[in-house]
């Protein structure tokens, strides 16, 4: 949940995405708390989690449903990719799962402020969660953003691609934005993509896809990847909505499903081409339903999957 509606007034692209589908789910980066993503709820802060968030929310890749939500992370069989986005060998691709199941536990550590080029961040944030109930335990966004990203690196490893995760629940907590952009351009990534679900009001519904802006500042020179960034995410939104049958933002983006930020340190330090993906909003219960469904995350993958292939096949 990257979103921060300080930075919003969203610098939208003219871009006519031929979108199939009703309007469904989607609107992560941008209002959430994805480590730094999001203009709406929570990508600059630690949030206490909810009430119906059990405080004992499993940190590891081999926890249980607790913490994977409320379906299996098993991979659903998954052979409608377009026959010519299938061959990704040689190509090294960097999947970064939005947050860290173990950050509720560890708020003095991920408060710390970390430079992004334009200024200081926090190093990452808990992100946000569907609304619990008082039987059914708040979805987090950390564990959808993780089981995204298992799924993603399933389908692009079967497509010939290396992939790296940024981290896999197998650290405490984190890592900081900056060590995320770190690890992209340390692989020599020829794309990376950050996984998040939005924390937006009720009514805001739709997936986005963050874009750098240009950026020079510090340590932070995003003029080399500002146009391969954004071909990437074209690409992604396009094939997003015709794998998920789900709308750009309704919220942001002038509905084109793309906003460009300048306030993500994700972004700013990265010199290699990056987006972040927010798949849909989980405070919006219509929304919700979709991102708390196995079948449809697996859309949701094999969207952002037929994305980078797009983008990397030229």
């Amino acid at each position: 949940m990257p979103y921060d509606h300080r930075k919003t007034a969203p610098r939208t692209l003219a871009l006519a995405l031929a979108v199939a589908g009703s309007c469904a789910a989607l609107a992560g980066c941008g209002a959430s708390q994805a480590s730094e993503a999001s203009p709406t709820a929570g990508k600059g802060g630690t949030q206490t989690p909810p009430p119906a968030l059990s405080a004992a929310t499993p940190s590891g890749p081999s926890s249980s449903a607790a913490a994977d939500g409320p379906s299996s992370r098993t991979p659903l069989p998954d052979s409608s990719a377009p026959q010519g986005s299938r061959s990704l060998a040689g190509r090294t691709v960097v999947v970064d799962p939005g947050h860290n199941p173990g950050n509720f536990r560890h708020s003095r550590e991920i408060n710390a402020k970390v430079n992004i080029g334009t200024g200081r961040k926090e190093c990452d944030t808990t992100g946000t969660s569907t609304n619990g109930t008082a039987t059914e335990a708040a979805y987090t966004e950390a564990a959808f953003t993780l089981d995204v990203s298992h799924r993603l690196r399933d389908l692009l490893t079967a497509r010939g691609a290396k992939v790296v995760l940024t981290h896999d629940a197998d650290r405490p907590w984190g890592p900081c934005i900056d060590e995320r952009a770190e690890i992209g351009n340390k692989a020599g990534a020829d794309a990376v993509v950050s996984v998040h679900a939005d924390g937006s009001a009720v009514g805001h519904r739709g997936f986005h896809v963050i874009l750098p802006a240009r950026v020079s500042s510090g340590a932070a020179d995003t003029a080399p990847i500002v146009g391969p960034s954004r071909e990437l995410g074209e690409n992604i939104a396009d094939r997003f909505a015709r794998a998920t049958g789900t709308s750009p933002s309704n919220y942001l983006g002038a509905g084109t499903g793309l906003d460009v930020r300048d306030d993500l340190g994700g972004l700013n330090l990265s010199t290699v081409p990056k987006v972040f993906v927010e798949c849909g909003n989980m405070r919006d219960p219509k929304d919700a339903e979709l991102l708390t469904s196995a079948a449809w995350r697996q859309k949701a993958a094999r969207g952002i999957a037929d994305g980078i292939a797009t983008y990397l096949n030229g």
